[in-house]
């Protein structure tokens, strides 16, 4: 029996087109992205001497290439140049001036060496732990991807970044130990509010929105992958906001 997806409100019809799995399960991206962490993360600890450094580059090589594809692919989904433009332009020198990048950086880097240290306050649990789940957490296609699942149904970004984050786990669990497989815990719980919260506000977005908002996200992706390549270094973080902007921006262009 054929369903006709026409009968659907607009929100609906998003998840209705393709495949089921891509619809009707809006956290699949986000449990396949914590398994893959502890997955990746029990191989490393057997492993111990983690992927060879040749392998591991090659194989990040080849996921950047596949990112730079989603992105581009996103991109079409798109219709309104000028959105994009703006949203790019205007979120970009917002990012720049609050130094998005910047404090994220100096976040992690205190993050990293509050944990790092030998002293009996802290353990090597500790120091995989925050290690991971900064890596895995916070970035921009991890906020992407979660978007994407929640607006789309779509979870093609949060399956390669669970490729990502599966091959790095290994080396970081071979060398800080079981607490990376922790990290997959903050990663669900932060990944699974911004992708259910996306989900809650997909009714009262328009289809154009989305579309805007799709593309907008997938120019950073693009963004990713291409850092990923060592192409560029794009200060991705300081473009998060220009994924919102065309929310508004619809409204009038």
């Amino acid at each position: 029996m054929a369903y006709n997806h026409t009968k659907y409100p607009d929100h609906m019809n998003r998840y209705a087109e393709g495949h089921t799995w891509k619809g009707f399960l809006p956290m699949l991206g986000t449990i396949v992205n914590a398994a893959a962490i502890l997955v990746g993360g029990s191989l490393g600890l057997l492993l111990k001497k983690g992927i060879p450094e040749r392998v591991s580059g090659g194989i990040m090589q080849g996921l950047g290439l596949v990112v730079i594809y989603i992105g581009i692919s996103g991109m079409l989904k798109g219709s309104n140049v000028l959105i994009a433009t703006i949203s790019i332009v205007v979120g970009g020198v917002i990012g720049m001036l609050l130094d998005f990048d910047g404090r994220f950086n100096r976040f992690v880097g205190n993050m990293e060496a509050r944990f790092s240290k030998t002293d009996a306050g802290s353990s090597k649990l500790g120091e995989g732990f925050i290690a991971a789940t900064l890596l895995y957490c916070v970035g921009a296609m991890a906020v992407v991807g979660a978007l994407n699942s929640g607006l789309t149904g779509n979870h093609e970004v949060l399956f390669t970044k669970s490729i990502l984050d599966g091959v790095s786990s290994i080396i970081f669990a071979s060398t800080l130990g079981a607490g990376v497989l922790l990290s997959a815990i903050p990663l669900f719980l932060y990944q699974g509010a911004i992708t259910l919260l996306a989900q809650s506000l997909s009714p009262v977005l328009s289809d154009a929105a989305v579309a805007e908002m799709t593309c907008v996200g997938s120019l950073l992706i693009l963004a990713i992958g291409l850092n990923l390549l060592k192409v560029t270094k794009i200060k991705v973080m300081d473009f998060i906001l220009a994924i919102f902007l065309p929310i508004g921006l619809v409204l009038f262009l």
